[in-house]
């Protein structure tokens, strides 16, 4: 009895960034993206309903909220859990994997807030040398 084609599956490549097709890079520009850190972090604290991460997370719009959130589910970082109530009730939470990178994107979000003032000060150092060539 032969072995059916479906059974073949070619062995995947070692996930690697640098290369082009390699689905690692959508995973990272998914939890690196605005949103994706700040919607992360947000849910480090706990579970929470999307108009209160649409307060925490200041500027995003309801849309882009949205996409953040159906993109980060899709991908295995947020779980939804809708309430079969009426008016609906939603509630955003992490997941293992969700909570692991939470922790390592915002750890990056912190580094730069700490930064902040040396890079403003290479801006100007910067600027100031361009308008002085």
């Amino acid at each position: 009895m032969g072995v059916s084609n479906e059974s073949k599956v070619p062995p995947m490549a070692a996930p690697d960034v640098n290369v082009a097709s390699c689905p690692s890079r959508l995973i990272l520009e998914h939890v690196t993206s605005r949103w994706g850190v700040l919607v992360l972090a947000a849910l480090t604290d706990g579970t929470r309903r999307f108009s209160e991460l649409r307060r925490t997370v200041g500027g995003v719009s309801e849309k882009m909220l949205a996409q953040t959130l159906q993109t980060l589910e899709r991908d295995g970082f947020v779980h939804r859990q809708a309430h079969p109530v009426i008016p609906p009730h939603v509630d955003y939470s992490l997941t293992p994997i969700g909570e692991e990178a939470a922790r390592q994107v915002w750890s990056l979000a912190r580094w730069v807030e700490s930064r902040v003032p040396d890079v403003m000060a290479a801006r100007d150092s910067y600027e100031k040398a361009k308008q002085g060539r």
